[in-house]
């Protein structure tokens, strides 16, 4: 009798075994099938780093670049990733703050994605570290797209042609947030700038590349006692980002009390140094991209340039580097010339895609 009831516990296990076995769903891969596409970064910037488990490939470029268009990604049918990043804009939207879904505002000034491949944190503060974390959380926002993913993927998988799409990217016909993801990153590693009159002065031997005075507004974006613009939007031997890709308080957003309306990268981290601090945003294009600061409250580079020369506004946890500079009045007009030779060209095949939604 004992060694029955031992049998059939036997069996039973054995059951409950393979009974979980098989209706364990198979992990879905949201690695690119097809065969890596190289992307040749325009002149002034470095090679573009690319993550291992998520290498471009034709097929996945192209589903992001639709992907990025299409309005079905917000939860009214309203929004795409496009309406805050325009093209025409140099992927901003030359809004203060962005509109959301049925009109929500959010808080922050919407920051270009070219060049964004390179950034070692995406976003003012910082809360996704590569390109593949960052497009997920626009969808998801309530003041952005407030579509939750399980619905997002519902919505895609939906669509037939989207199936094909996925199948032809990554194998499967199945759509998961990961895979989007995977797509709207490798899209957004094409957005490139660069080949500004300043590359072609820099990095292309073109010494008549700018005139003298971008050359005198130059000198004073290098000058330490000067602009001291070089401190944090930075320039290498190798390209020039013109962002250390770090978090810095210059006092914009600060009340008579020292209390910040944002405070920023401090939202992320709780270290209280980083109270009002925010990540320093590329140059690259700047007197095209109005307004400025993570708030848009600045209208003109003019203006601009006089908040750095006022050393921005004091607090507690201010950025050394925001120290008193010396800028004659021809400086300042000589250094919005230099950043006028910012703007560049933009890598092709970034607009909507004829098949867009």
């Amino acid at each position: 009798m004992m060694k029955r009831q031992q049998h059939h516990r036997v069996l039973l296990c054995l059951a409950l075994l393979l009974l979980s076995t098989g209706c364990k769903k198979k992990e879905v891969s949201a690695r690119p099938i097809g065969a890596e596409v190289h992307i040749q970064p325009l002149l002034g910037l470095p090679p573009v780093p690319i993550p291992k488990d998520n290498p471009p490939t034709a097929d996945t470029i192209a589903l992001g670049r639709r992907l990025f268009y299409d309005k079905r990604v917000s939860v009214d049918n309203t929004l795409s990733c496009a309406s805050c990043h325009d093209p025409r804009d140099y992927f901003t939207d030359g809004k203060n703050v962005s509109t959301g879904v049925r009109g929500a505002l959010g808080t922050r000034n919407a920051p270009t994605i070219l060049n964004a491949a390179y950034l070692p944190f995406q976003f003012w503060d910082g809360r996704a570290i590569t390109l593949e974390e960052q497009a997920a959380f626009p969808i998801a926002n309530p003041v952005e797209m407030s579509q939750p993913h399980a619905a997002d993927v519902s919505k895609l998988g939906d669509d037939p042609e989207y199936r094909a799409l996925f199948k032809k990217a990554f194998g499967t016909e199945d759509v998961n947030i990961a895979r989007v993801e995977a797509a709207l990153a490798s899209f957004e590693r094409t957005a490139l700038t660069g080949n500004s009159p300043f590359d072609q002065y820099q990095f292309g031997g073109n010494k008549n590349a700018l005139t003298p005075a971008q050359l005198r507004g130059y000198g004073v974006f290098l000058n330490p006692n000067g602009g001291n613009c070089a401190s944090c939007h930075t320039i290498a031997p190798q390209g020039a980002l013109f962002t250390d890709g770090k978090f810095h308080n210059i006092g914009e957003g600060v009340n008579d009390d020292g209390d910040f309306s944002d405070i920023g990268r401090f939202h992320e981290t709780k270290v209280a140094t980083d109270k009002g601090a925010f990540k320093t945003p590329t140059l690259r294009n700047v007197a095209k991209t109005a307004p400025y600061m993570h708030n848009g409250r600045l209208k003109t580079l003019k203006e601009v340039i006089d908040f750095y020369a006022g050393q921005g506004n004091s607090n507690q946890y201010l950025d050394p580097e925001m120290k008193k500079i010396h800028m004659t009045g021809q400086d300042r007009t000589d250094l919005l010339e230099f950043l006028n030779a910012l703007t560049g060209d933009v890598t092709p095949n970034l607009g909507p895609p004829s098949n867009s939604k």
